[in-house]
C-alpha cells in the first residue's frame, strides 16, 4: 500500500464513477444535441474514463504558479522577439486578443507536476465541463470532493467569459452576435461532439453559433461571412497554425484586416505553443538577462523538464542519450511524429535531424487504477490545465495506454479531477 494518500486513492479507490443519467442530461442539453449521449456510446466508447483522478492541492497550486510564470515571461519584450524571430511573418501581427484558450499538459511525478507541452487549441474543455457535473460517489468522504476544482457550471461560465474577453479586446463594447467554430471537415473530427456543446453554450448565452469548414467562409465588402451571414468571431480549431494553406485564405485575410476576431491565432501559437519555446523558458541565464524575476525563473526551472533544440552538431551526444529523451516536432500537435528515444531507428533519427525538433527529458506518466470488465487495469494519465489570460480555469485528466493519449483504451478517456483537502 502506498504511503502517499493521493497515490493510494488513484490505486485503490473505485467508488466514484460517471453517473450515466447525469452525463446524458449534460450532453443532451438542448434540441441541437439531443441524442448525443447515445451516439457517443456507439462512436466514442472511450471518450470518457470510468473513474476520476485524484490530484493534490499542492500540485494544482504548482501548476497554477507555472501558468503564471509562463505568462510573465511571455510579457517580456526580449522573449517575444526571440520567439517571433523564427515564426512565420503572420505571427508578428498583433490583433489585440490574447489568443484564446490554452492547454498546459503535465505529467505528475513524485516530485510534483512537470510541464510536457503547451497547446493553443486544446480539446476537451467543453466535454469536461459536462463530465465534471456527472460524477457519482458511494461513500461520504469522497462525496465531499465532487465538483472541484472548477465545477461544470463554473467552467462553462469561465469558457464563455474567455471568448467574450477575446472579443472585447478587439471590438470593445460592440455586441458579439455570431460565432463560427471552424475546422477542416468538422463533422468528421473526433472531437466534433465538443463543437456541438460549444455551439450550444454560445446559443444559451444569446450568441448565434455555427460549425463550418474554412472553405465555407468568404470575405467581401460585408466582412467575413458564412452561408451569407456575417461572422463576428472565429473559434479557430484548425491545425494550420499560421493560416498559410490556400484554402484558408479568406480566414487569413479577415484576420490580418481585423474584420473578424480570430481566436486562437498565429501570434499566440508562436508565443506559447512552438515547442522550441520550452528551451527558452528553461534557460535561466537568458531569462535573467531578459528581466524575469527570480521566483518566476525558479518555478520554470522546477516544473519544465530540460528541453533543447535538436541540432545536427549535437547529433552524436543526443543519439547516445536518446533513451532518456523524448523527441517532438517544434510545431507538431496531437503527438504526431513524436518519438520516445528508445524507440528510434536510424532512419527516423535522420528525419529528426533534418527537421525542426526538440529533445525533452523523458518524464514517465503516473498511473490510475481503473475497473475494466471486473479486473483492475493501471492506465497512464496526464493532466490538462485549461488556461486564459494567465489564469487556470480548470484541470482535467486523460487516461490511456500506449505512447500517447488515443481515446481507444477501455476504461480510458477524459477524466474528472478531484482534489482531497
Amino acid at each position: 500500500m502506498s504511503a502517499d494518500p493521493i497515490e493510494q486513492l488513484n490505486t485503490e479507490c473505485f467508488c466514484v464513477t460517471v453517473d450515466a443519467a447525469a452525463l446524458r442530461h449534460e450532453l443532451d442539453v438542448d434540441a441541437a444535441t439531443r441524442g448525443l449521449y447515445d451516439r457517443l456510446r456507439e462512436t466514442h466508447a472511450y471518450l470518457f474514463a470510468h473513474a476520476p483522478i485524484f490530484v493534490s492541492r499542492a500540485n494544482v497550486s504548482t501548476m497554477a504558479r507555472l501558468v503564471a510564470a509562463v505568462d510573465a515571461v511571455v510579457a517580456l519584450p526580449a522573449y517575444r522577439e526571440a520567439a517571433l524571430s523564427r515564426a512565420p511573418e503572420i505571427a508578428r501581427f498583433e490583433p489585440g486578443p490574447l489568443g484564446g484558450l490554452l492547454g498546459f499538459d503535465f505529467h505528475v511525478t513524485p516530485q510534483g507536476p512537470r510541464l510536457i507541452e503547451i497547446n493553443t487549441n486544446p480539446g476537451g474543455a467543453f466535454l469536461n465541463a459536462a463530465l465534471a457535473r456527472a460524477q457519482r460517489a458511494c461513500c461520504a468522504p469522497v462525496l465531499s470532493l465532487l465538483g472541484q476544482p472548477g465545477d461544470g457550471a463554473d467552467l462553462q461560465d469561465a469558457l464563455f467569459a474567455a471568448f467574450l474577453s477575446e472579443w472585447r479586446r478587439q471590438r470593445g463594447d460592440a455586441p458579439l452576435r455570431r460565432v463560427a467554430i471552424v475546422d477542416e471537415s468538422p463533422s468528421s473530427q473526433y472531437l466534433y461532439p465538443e463543437f456541438l456543446l460549444a455551439a450550444e453554450l454560445f446559443r444559451r448565452r444569446g450568441v448565434e453559433a455555427t460549425i463550418c469548414d474554412p472553405g465555407e467562409l468568404s470575405l467581401g465588402s460585408e466582412g467575413l461571412q458564412q452561408d451569407g451571414k456575417p461572422v463576428d468571431l472565429v473559434y479557430n480549431r484548425l491545425t494550420d497554425f499560421s493560416l498559410g494553406e490556400p484554402a484558408h485564405a479568406p480566414l487569413r485575410e479577415a484576420y490580418l484586416a481585423a474584420v473578424a476576431v480570430v481566436t486562437p491565432h498565429p501570434r499566440a501559437h508562436a508565443l506559447y505553443a512552438d515547442k522550441r519555446n520550452l528551451a527558452l523558458l528553461g534557460d535561466a541565464e537568458r531569462l535573467r538577462q531578459w528581466g524575469a524575476d527570480p521566483a518566476t525563473i525558479e518555478t520554470l526551472q522546477l516544473v519544465i523538464p530540460p528541453t533543447r533544440v535538436v541540432e545536427r552538431a549535437a547529433a552524436d551526444e543526443l543519439w547516445g542519450r536518446r533513451r532518456e529523451l523524448f523527441f517532438k516536432p517544434a510545431t507538431g500537435f496531437g503527438s504526431r511524429a513524436a518519438y520516445r528515444g528508445d524507440k528510434l531507428t536510424r532512419r527516423v533519427w535522420e528525419e529528426i535531424l533534418s527537421g525542426d525538433y526538440v529533445a525533452q527529458q523523458l518524464v514517465p506518466p503516473s498511473a490510475r487504477g481503473v475497473q475494466v470488465d471486473g479486473r483492475i487495469e493501471r492506465l497512464k494519465l496526464d493532466l490538462r490545465c485549461y488556461v486564459h489570460d494567465g489564469q487556470l480555469l480548470s484541470v482535467a485528466a486523460r487516461l490511456y495506454q500506449g505512447q500517447t493519449t488515443n481515446f481507444r483504451t477501455p476504461g480510458g478517456g477524459f477524466a474528472a479531477v478531484l482534489c482531497p483537502p
